[in-house]
């Protein structure tokens, strides 16, 4: 498909190619309300080696979203290990990039584009908005975001994560992040958490304690360079937990609904 082409695809959805890499696509819902709206983006988790903007959005994340008058978007990016989490973010990046270059088409608002992520999507969405290399390749900056939301993400703080995440989950963090500690901590967003940073953060985890230890560590770096920081805890453990705020968040009656929806009204109204 060629770069900026589209395809009609099923339950509303179009998609639409950001960059010339058979995974550099995103999948675009319009708003049902408001017009231009703002935008959620949203990037899939998977262990930055699998996953895909079609089998992550969850069952009611993306009708929800559209209901409040947001537009949506799920966003493919190059795996591990044919890119590097280098090379992701900068697909985070280029895609932000080409849906507020195409804002007038989109019927979006460019001031107004939030970026969430789940998982390993969490850790590079935290990463775009901490630091602004990726932004800037981009021709973008932190202002030009409103906010992060890094729905129960790993590896905010890549040398920790590789102690403390046991064995289970060692050979991914390995093959995504290498062990060179100056790589690691160069892909840490609690590393880059001074100023500039994205202009609020969300970040809701569950309770397993390697998530919520890194949550609230990237928090309170954000928290100490100025940067308006929430940190959350919901019930859930294990996988099933990890997996159930991705899948459930928009039911109305998931713990974290009503946290994001109110979350995202206050980003979206301010000036």
């Amino acid at each position: 498909m060629a770069e900026g082409a589209e395809e009609p695809r099923g339950a509303g959805a179009t998609e639409y190619a950001y960059g010339r890499d058979a995974l550099q696509k995103l999948d675009f819902w319009r708003s049902k309300v408001s017009t231009p709206a703002p935008l959620v983006v949203f990037v899939h988790g998977g262990g930055w080696k699998r996953g895909d903007k079609r089998n992550a959005t969850g069952t009611a994340k993306v009708m929800h979203m559209l209901e409040q008058g947001y537009a949506f978007a799920s966003v493919n990016y190059r795996l591990v290990p044919d890119a590097n989490v280098e090379q992701q973010a900068a697909d985070v990046a280029t895609a932000l990039a080409w849906v507020r270059g195409n804002a007038a088409r989109l019927g979006i608002d460019p001031g107004r584009i939030v970026l969430m992520g789940h998982s390993a999507g969490a850790h590079l969405v935290a990463l775009v908005g901490t630091d602004p290399g990726y932004l800037r390749a981009a021709g973008l900056s932190p202002s030009h975001i409103r906010g992060i939301i890094a729905l129960d993400g790993a590896c905010y703080d890549v040398p920790r994560q590789m102690v403390e995440g046991g064995r289970f989950m060692r050979a991914t963090y390995v093959q995504a992040f290498g062990e060179d500690p100056a790589r690691q901590r160069a892909l840490s967003p609690t590393f880059h958490a001074a100023a500039p940073n994205a202009p609020a953060f969300l970040i809701p985890h569950v309770d397993r304690a390697d998530g919520k230890a890194q949550s609230e560590a990237l928090a309170a770096a954000l928290g100490r360079a100025g940067t308006s920081v929430e940190v959350r805890a919901f019930s859930g453990t294990g996988l099933r937990g990890h997996m159930e705020i991705n899948r459930s968040l928009g039911d109305p009656d998931y713990p974290a609904t009503p946290v994001v929806d109110a979350w995202l009204a206050r980003v979206f109204a301010a000036n």
